[in-house]
């Protein structure tokens, strides 16, 4: 099974989610598409506003999608989002172990409650169980779910002593003295080279993903982000696929990175 399913889920119905499919194509990755949210990646359309809203994940919709899309049986559908076994009540042992490994290097996990992401998380696990993916904390048994955090995953893939400063919104906090413009110039100068770093594991990214006008608008901005940060959830499928991904967590929820070799 030689594709994979990324998704940069939000954590509320209200907001969008990123999804991006790969697929392998002899010996390398490509990039199959990749949206901004599930309505963009389901059904070819835009919003005739522009932005991208949020929905309720069906999980069924996407995997049928990928089926129109390619021949090749998706092997892992890796999230961005806290999952488990059991209702998440609060922090677990996978965002533990991720905090205690990456918190000093600025990339410890948030913490999950019974509301946020709650029955959405459960309703994505259980839903993409239905469909064959069940989720999984160890080993390799394929199709399945996986749950990934780009975060470290960029630390790992940049080769980075701390967290990228990536995120749209955090861009004053990166740059507080820097005007609103060079901040601007600073945070596409960061995704320029994520984006260069994930065409060296996955064709395609580069020419999908061009770099926004640096005038372009805060909605453009964080889908342009969530679009990027779909792919690296994709990218570290493939690694889980490949075998050069550890998972970090407990039999109910695992959070899984890629090696620092990989």
């Amino acid at each position: 099974m030689t594709a994979v399913l990324g998704i940069d889920a939000a954590w509320t119905f209200t907001e969008p989610s990123g999804v991006a499919l790969v697929e392998r194509d002899g010996v390398n990755w490509r990039l199959v598409r990749v949206a901004a949210s599930y309505h963009a990646f389901i059904s070819d359309q835009e919003l005739v506003d522009g932005r991208h809203r949020g929905s309720t994940p069906d999980p069924h919709a996407l995997l049928s999608k990928t089926a129109e899309l390619i021949a090749t049986p998706v092997g892992v559908v890796a999230v961005d989002m806290p999952l488990s076994t059991n209702p998440i009540m609060g922090r677990r042992v996978s965002d533990n172990a991720i905090s205690s490994l990456y918190g000093s290097r600025h990339a410890g996990t948030h913490t999950p409650s019974q509301s946020r992401p709650g029955q959405l998380s459960d309703d994505l696990t259980m839903g993409f169980a239905r469909y064959g993916y069940p989720l999984l904390t160890s080993g390799a048994s394929f199709p399945a779910l996986i749950e990934v955090y780009p975060h470290p995953a960029l630390i790992e893939l940049a080769k980075a002593d701390r967290r990228l400063p990536y995120k749209h919104a955090k861009s004053r906090k990166y740059w507080p003295e820097e005007s609103l413009v060079d901040r601007r110039h600073k945070l596409l100068s960061v995704w320029s080279d994520i984006v260069n770093l994930l065409e060296g594991r996955i064709k395609g990214v580069a020419s999908a993903l061009p770099l926004p006008d640096p005038s372009s608008r805060g909605h453009e901005l964080k889908a342009y982000e969530d679009c990027l940060d779909a792919v690296v959830c994709a990218w570290v499928g493939t690694c889980v696929l490949g075998g050069t991904a550890t998972a970090y967590g407990d039999e109910t929820s695992a959070i899984w990175l890629p090696t620092a070799a990989t």
